[in-house]
């Protein structure tokens, strides 16, 4: 981790670095209607897929057929400089490619999409209502657009966007995609938690050196730990981190796909990196993150629309940092109670550990699990 007088920099921002309750989805009477903007993640095509992405993927979808059925095309799309290309590989297939949108309940939504061929299909599931799709039987060579309209239920916090062809009718193409509806108030920017509980919070970063002397320290002494993963390391080891993250409040959750600098990328850039990484560990581990670690702790406002845009309530740095050997705190004194520390899935972290966990209890703090003091 680098960029330490970053962390510094959020908690001033921050003022004493405190977790805000999180915004609600429901308006308060009276207030001003939240814009309505487009929620659709990469709805152009246009955001170039990550090294440390699935190979072959498009960014912000998942292609049931994968790479040998769906990609980016650069030919005649619709505007911009490229759509989506699918050509299902068998009869079998109707190269459907979806994406999860994070909505409101009881709201209503109008999703959109320019396509090309024949018997082309977009819809919506888990709305908490009934919506037929809307189809074309054909568009004779040229671009038309697709109108959906519908209305989350009273328990509704994601939708499965979805496009597909149809079977045996050939390939088609898709550009433009719109999800109209209210925008997300923004997640909540934090470095520490506020709590009068005399707790700590252990998260660790990346994933890509897993040891077992640390599983094993972790199991022994029984941590609650919070893994922000990457997902290519997730994916090549699941288990490990099941295994790492079973004590009783620990969980698994966001810490982008590519680990890159946010401030650096577009606003439809980072909600990418941020959407992209909590489908993959969804498909993963069964749960959807809800707090996201930004790399290098760097991130902006866009970072926090971003991530609210992919469900996520809150943006977490760190006032510690045990990783590597360091023992440094961002504040005067010894650890407090809501710390969050920062540590990595390095060779060095069962030693971290012990070191954090000396540092906690000799300030008379006890790891906790981070989530249920979050939200």
């Amino acid at each position: 981790m680098s960029s330490r007088l970053s962390a510094l920099a959020a908690c001033t921002l921050l003022a004493v670095c405190g977790l805000a309750a999180p915004a609600s989805a429901e308006p308060t009477p009276g207030a001003p209607a939240a814009p309505t903007v487009n929620l659709a993640t990469n709805p152009g095509f246009e955001i170039p897929a990550s090294s440390l992405a699935d190979w072959g993927s498009v960014p912000g979808w998942h292609c049931t057929g994968g790479p040998a059925e769906a990609g980016v095309t650069t030919t005649a799309p619709h505007s911009g400089g490229s759509a989506l290309a699918v050509t299902p590989a068998g009869d079998d297939s109707n190269g459907e490619c979806a994406q999860t949108v994070s909505v409101q309940p009881n709201t209503t939504y109008t999703a959109s999409a320019w396509v090309r061929g024949a018997f082309v299909h977009l819809g919506a599931t888990g709305t908490g209502r009934d919506v037929a799709p809307a189809w074309t039987e054909n568009t004779n060579g040229g671009w038309q657009k697709l109108t959906a309209r519908f209305t989350t239920g009273p328990t509704a916090r994601t939708v499965r966007l979805y496009v597909h062809g149809w079977y045996q009718q050939g390939p088609f193409a898709v550009d433009d995609v719109r999800v109209d509806g209210p925008a997300a108030a923004p997640a909540t920017a934090a470095g520490t938690v506020a709590t009068s509980d005399r707790v700590v919070f252990f998260t660790v970063d990346d994933g890509w050196q897993r040891t077992p002397e640390a599983e094993r320290f972790i199991a022994d002494h029984q941590l609650p730990i919070t893994a922000f993963p990457l997902p290519m390391p997730a994916a090549t080891d699941p288990d490990f981190f099941r295994r790492v993250t079973a004590v009783p409040g620990s969980s698994v959750q966001d810490h982008s796909v590519s680990h890159p600098d946010l401030t650096t990328l577009s606003p439809a850039a980072q909600q990418v990196e941020i959407c992209d990484a909590r489908d993959a560990l969804t498909r993963t581990f069964g749960t959807a993150p809800t707090v996201f670690r930004p790399p290098y702790f760097t991130w902006n406002a866009d970072t926090l629309q971003a991530a609210a845009n992919c469900g996520i309530r809150t943006v977490l740095t760190a006032d510690a940092d045990f990783s590597w050997g360091a023992s440094t705190i961002w504040h005067e004194g010894t650890l407090s109670p809501g710390d969050v520390v920062l540590l990595h899935w390095t060779d060095t972290l069962a030693g971290d550990l012990q070191r954090a966990l000396a540092a906690a209890t000799a300030a008379g703090l006890t790891p906790a699990g981070l989530t249920s003091y979050l939200h």
